[in-house]
């Protein structure tokens, strides 16, 4: 049993001052595995006044200074690592291997990343006679999801920390655990008294808290677009800048030059990672009307390959979903794709065989998918694939970009011409081409309602900057 009774403030860990306690469920047996306190306005407040307190001394630290602290906090992070993957596993329900390969991996890489690019940021700009500067936008809070603990944090703290910035993180009551090791790590590397602070608890009055503090300059946000527009209104009050990255409905435009198998590969990949639980998943497969047989027969070759079961076991890629409540909501779209009429290729309702307990989901694929189908508009966040036929690339474009997200987009084709029109042609904010891999320095947000503002890389550390201008100096 984990049990962190106390939030993280000006450098220590302190009492709630409620009594009300939230237990932390593993979702691979339903079990509580630990309870943190559920944070009150008070404590917000504490919070709130120790990172404002803070901010004048941080925000004049060096760039130099903030380079090596970030570098204390990598490595401090570094030497936690057994214990970061463990608690993963057991609160998201990742697998161990995609725990430590996925999880801890991109959390060290963020913290890595923004003090790399610090080292050629530049907060001065001459223009003439006047000085352009780029300064610390003040407290930020941080309002992190239950899927990526890791990653997630790991962007805003790390771009935080690199401007300049103190910082109120609130993370998923779902998987706090992970961020409690966080805070650990920042005591460990020495940052300063006041520089982080972390209050557990509820959207409803932690959240909606930070959004509407008057004394908290910056708000950045991961998770729902219903739960982002709320904090947009609440943040209106006390006009405040708001960073939003919210959900995602991503289509992967398969073109008829690529190999099948390959492009089976990447699809399934693409929407089963992490239990399909990914703002990114390509769950909208585009593939040519000719070639529609041809990769169903793939995909049904490639996806017991993807097996789901206990965590903890290596040989297993796919882990529960979080909770009950996103069990249901799956099983719920998964209802609503066959009533629409779309062909289930494989999967359905229903737990996989052998797993009563636990809140496991089977892999589903359906076609002959319309794009008007609520299967294929609304973010299901579960493995869950909607295959889509087109005529030709045009029509292909068209449907990607009927969607209200613009998260993210998927191409592979063998011709680099056409793969470049498709590639500049989805309007998202991240196109990935022939499976490549991530890249931390690049930007990461969305178009249209996938949200506002951009993270990772330079672009991240932007998010914290106020620009001003010195006019004769």
């Amino acid at each position: 049993m984990r049990i962190q009774l106390k939030h993280f403030i000006n450098g220590e860990w302190v009492e709630s001052t409620g009594s009300r306690i939230i237990d932390v469920i593993n979702p691979a047996t339903e079990e509580v595995i630990g309870q943190i306190s559920d944070g009150t306005e008070e404590d917000l407040n504490k919070a709130v006044a120790a990172a404002r307190a803070a901010f004048p001394s941080f925000s004049q630290t060096t760039k130099e200074e903030r380079i090596q602290l970030l570098n204390r906090i990598a490595d401090e992070y570094e030497k936690r690592k057994g214990d970061i993957v463990n608690v993963i596993t057991q609160e998201l329900g990742a697998p161990l291997s995609i725990s430590e390969r996925t999880h801890y991996n991109m959390g060290l890489a963020h913290f890595r990343q923004a003090a790399k690019e610090l080292e050629t940021f530049e907060f001065n700009e001459r223009r003439g006679n006047t000085v352009i500067r780029k300064e610390p936008i003040g407290v930020s809070g941080l309002i992190t999801p239950w899927n990526f603990p890791t990653n997630q944090t790991a962007t805003k703290l790390a771009s935080a920390f690199a401007a300049g910035c103190t910082v109120i993180l609130k993370p998923s009551e779902l998987t706090p655990f992970a961020a409690i090791i966080l805070a650990e790590v920042f005591q460990a590397a020495e940052v300063p008294k006041g520089v982080f602070n972390l209050v557990n608890g509820t959207g409803e009055i932690v959240g909606n808290g930070i959004s509407s503090h008057p004394d908290i300059d910056f708000v950045s946000f991961t998770g729902s677009g219903a739960v982002g527009q709320k904090i947009t209104e609440n943040a209106a009050k006390t006009v405040k800048k708001v960073a939003l990255e919210l959900g995602g409905k991503s289509p992967l435009i398969i073109l008829d030059d690529f190999d099948m198998k390959k492009a089976a590969k990447i699809a399934v990949t693409n929407v089963v990672f992490n239990s399909g639980q990914v703002c990114t998943a390509a769950t909208r497969t585009l593939i040519p009307k000719s070639k529609h047989d041809e990769f169903i027969e793939a995909v049904k070759e490639v996806l017991p390959n993807y097996r789901v079961g206990d965590p903890l076991d290596g040989t297993n890629f796919l882990g529960p979903l979080i909770s009950e409540k996103q069990y249901k909501r799956v099983q719920g779209y998964i209802e609503k794709g066959i009533e629409e009429g779309a062909t289930l290729v494989e999967g359905g309702t229903g737990k996989p065989e052998g797993l009563e307990k636990g809140y496991y989901v089977r892999p589903t694929v359906f076609t002959n998918v319309k794009n008007d189908m609520v299967i294929a508009q609304e973010e299901i966040f579960g493995p869950v694939m909607s295959i889509i036929t087109y005529e030709d690339v045009d029509e292909a474009i068209e449907i990607a970009n009927d969607t209200i997200y613009g998260l993210a987009g998927y191409v592979v084709g063998e011709d680099k011409e056409t793969v470049e029109k498709v590639a500049n042609s989805i309007r998202a904010g991240r196109i990935v081409v022939n499976g490549a891999s991530g890249d931390y320095s690049a930007p990461f947000g969305g178009y249209k309602q996938s949200g506002i503002g951009r993270e990772w890389g330079d672009y991240g550390i932007e998010e914290y900057l106020e620009v001003k201008s010195v006019v004769g100096m």
